[in-house]
């Protein structure tokens, strides 16, 4: 808040004594919101690539850094097919990038695709240099993430570890925590166009959920060991069926039965893409924590 004071001269008439008066108003005067620097970390992914442009294209955001072991000096926006090039070069260092952004005291995000051995080092070395974190790294190990909550708290730095970055991932999520208290069978059902490692985290990630909730699930056939019924994730008895086909999107689809109905939650994801508006929405919430925040679903 800003205080204006406007001041004016009184004459009420030739021959009478000068009046001045003094108006005092307040005036509500916003602050010019300070552009987020965004550095991405690993560019050779497809979800690399389509981060630079998602940032580039964001309100309020400017790409000042790419960085990985591959594609060392090559622009980053030709790599992603724009059409001018964005003068950012392809850096294998990231401390330069760091060291610039801390330097001008602008608002800093790193995001991490790398790997899960590499994260922590990552994170730490971002903090060091005053940047907030956002890490999408598959398989990445809860000891990890425990540990760099315990350093963000101690570091007072905000870091946000999403398992998805797809919102319509956590919508479902969400929605098969809260059909969960009123069906007694479940089964979760995935596919995916290539072999991969299965289940998916998408899937572990909900069997976790499910499994936290106390709820004993499939008591019918909880104990069957025929590998026909799917893998049982968690101690509750959530099976996973996974189905690879060429020319299937990646699904994700969770089955609850009662008497007299079937209730199917799905997502379908077609392309890379989907990740965008939650990656944009997790930078600019990471920059206002003070601590490790573990799942997108809290910034929902």
């Amino acid at each position: 808040m800003a205080t204006l004071t406007l001041s004016y001269t009184i004459y009420p008439s030739k021959k009478k004594k000068l009046y001045k008066n003094t108006i005092v108003a307040s005036v509500s005067v916003q602050p010019t919101p300070s552009t987020i620097k965004v550095v991405i970390n690993g560019i050779s992914k497809d979800i690399g690539r389509a981060a630079i442009l998602a940032v580039t294209r964001a309100r309020g955001m400017e790409l000042a850094g790419a960085v990985d072991s591959q594609l060392v000096g090559q622009d980053a926006g030709q790599l992603c097919g724009m059409e001018e090039p964005l003068e950012i070069p392809v850096l294998k260092d990231i401390t330069m990038v760091l060291g610039s952004i801390s330097q001008s005291r602008a608002t800093g995000v790193v995001v991490d695709f790398t790997e899960p051995s590499t994260v922590y080092d990552n994170v730490k070395q971002a903090s060091a240099f005053g940047l907030s974190s956002v890490v999408y790294v598959p398989k990445l190990e809860l000891e990890t993430v425990a540990a760099l909550s315990a350093f963000c708290e101690k570091a007072s730095m905000g870091c946000l570890v999403a398992p998805t970055l797809s919102i319509g991932s956590v919508l479902l999520q969400q929605a098969a925590i809260q059909a969960s208290f009123h069906y007694n069978n479940v089964e979760i059902v995935e596919s995916r166009s290539n072999p991969s490692e299965f289940p998916s985290q998408d899937a572990i990630q909900i069997a976790n959920n499910l499994s936290d909730l106390g709820q004993l699930y499939n008591r019918e056939d909880i104990s069957t060991d025929n590998p026909a019924r799917g893998q049982v994730l968690g101690e509750d008895g959530v099976r996973v069926h996974s189905l690879v086909l060429p020319g299937l999107p990646l699904s994700t689809s969770v089955h609850f039965s009662g008497p007299g109905e079937v209730y199917t939650l799905r997502h379908d994801i077609t392309n890379v893409q989907c990740l965008m508006p939650g990656l944009i929405l997790a930078i600019r919430k990471v920059v206002r924590l003070k601590n490790l925040v573990y799942g997108l679903e809290k910034f929902l």
